[in-house]
């Protein structure tokens, strides 16, 4: 049988060897005995014939395995030049009231995880960009070129600076950011490229990390379909996989929550998906894809102007966003910065998601200042920002979650 490759959840190897020195063997990772703490955990990448998981998943140390599944990105349902005349904040910063909060993200490190980044644009001058390359087997450090532009466009949106006059990001104070660079030129990636990434930038202390991706299971089906299986045994296991997969970051949630404690806790938050079509039949509507769907993930819907045009009433559900999200962010015409330069706008919960990391990241500002800070105050300011007094009459909650999130004023 082919081998394939695992992403093992296990204890570090060097703590591993310095328990065995000691009277007492390592614990394992299960029910009946004492959890292995969760800062002790690494992340390894193993080829393994499928016959052998069950004997990998007896050894000491070992939490959980999961097959390196492909992932995607959440693409922009459409794309359309900037008005070049524009000028001020977004009509996204000002619908999060990001242009009127006293704070700008400054001592807040944010991640994104996408595509990569343009270093070169202007909206990112003088932002310490911490990059690296996941799409790589081991990783380069001195990655994460974008070489298709999304990544580009959610990183301007969480801190970029003003380009052309218009204000384009939610948190423009942001000094470090992590840029993981996993999904390619052609938007495709691995879950085991996510999950190291992922790793990494909780072991960086990033406060947010910002995810427009999901998990490619028709992708799946078919690569198990062109090595031999039948469809029906293909779309079985490609189920087990995905489920497999879903524990693995619901893991990584955990690591994320316990791995800097009360003093860098980290919020991921993730893109709901693009797949309802609202605008063929109303009740057409998709549920949050997954990783957003995993325990410990904030998902994100979006919303659009109304017919009023205004950003701070007549909000409407964009009609591709995937329903039942935590919260939501503008997501439709978004205006930020453009591979190789200048501005362009796109249309997606990819687009919704950076709004609310941007704002996370203000409130993680606002809390550390007051000397609050801890992973409960942190989300419990964020969901509790949300409001759906902007959002017209109408509005399924179930679409919107608690609400389009809001800036600390």
């Amino acid at each position: 049988m082919k081998k394939d490759r695992f992403i093992v959840w296990r204890q570090d190897a060097s703590i591993q060897a310095r328990a065995q020195e000691g009277s007492a063997a390592p614990p394992r990772m299960d029910a009946a005995d004492a959890p292995v703490p969760l800062s002790q955990m690494t992340l390894k990448v193993e080829s393994l014939d499928r016959r052998e998981l069950p004997d990998l998943l007896q050894e000491r140390g070992v939490q959980m395995a999961a097959p390196s599944i492909p992932m995607r990105l959440i693409r922009p349902v459409s794309r359309a030049e900037a008005d070049a005349s524009a000028t001020g904040p977004t009509w996204g910063v000002q619908a999060v009231k990001a242009d009127t909060s006293p704070q700008n993200g400054k001592g807040v490190t944010v991640a994104i995880l996408d595509t990569g980044i343009d270093p070169e644009h202007p909206a990112f001058a003088g932002v310490n960009l911490v990059r690296r390359d996941f799409t790589l087997a081991e990783g380069d450090a001195d990655g994460g070129m974008d070489a298709e532009g999304h990544g580009t466009h959610c990183a301007g949106t969480v801190f970029g600076r003003d380009v052309d006059g218009q204000r384009i990001g939610v948190a423009p104070g942001v000094q470090r950011a992590l840029i993981g660079r996993v999904l390619g030129a052609d938007g495709s990636g691995s879950s085991e490229g996510i999950a190291r990434a992922l790793a990494w930038a909780v072991q960086e202390g990033a406060h947010v990390v910002s995810m427009s991706l999901g998990m490619d299971f028709p992708g799946l089906v078919a690569e198990l379909i062109k090595r031999g299986l039948p469809a029906e045994l293909a779309t079985s296991q490609a189920l087990l996989d995905y489920r497999a997969n879903l524990g693995l970051f619901g893991a990584l949630a955990a690591y994320a929550r316990s791995y800097g404690g009360d003093a860098t806790p980290t919020l991921l938050i993730a893109a709901a998906g693009n797949e309802s079509r609202r605008q063929q039949n109303p009740d057409w509507e998709v549920g949050v894809a997954p990783p957003a769907t995993s325990d410990g993930f904030i998902s994100v819907a979006a919303v659009g102007l109304g017919s009023g045009n205004k950003p701070d009433a007549g909000l409407t559900v964009a009609p591709f966003s995937n329903t039942g999200a935590t919260l939501s962010g503008p997501g439709v015409n978004v205006t930020s910065a453009k591979l190789g330069g200048g501005l362009v706008a796109y249309s997606g919960t990819s687009m919704a998601t950076p709004h609310v990391a941007g704002v996370a990241a203000l409130w993680f500002q606002s809390l550390i200042n007051s000397g609050d800070l801890t992973r409960n105050t942190v989300e419990t300011a964020l969901k509790g920002s949300a409001t759906r007094g902007p959002l017209g009459a109408g509005v399924d909650k179930l679409d919107v979650g608690l609400g389009l999130v809001q800036a600390p004023q």
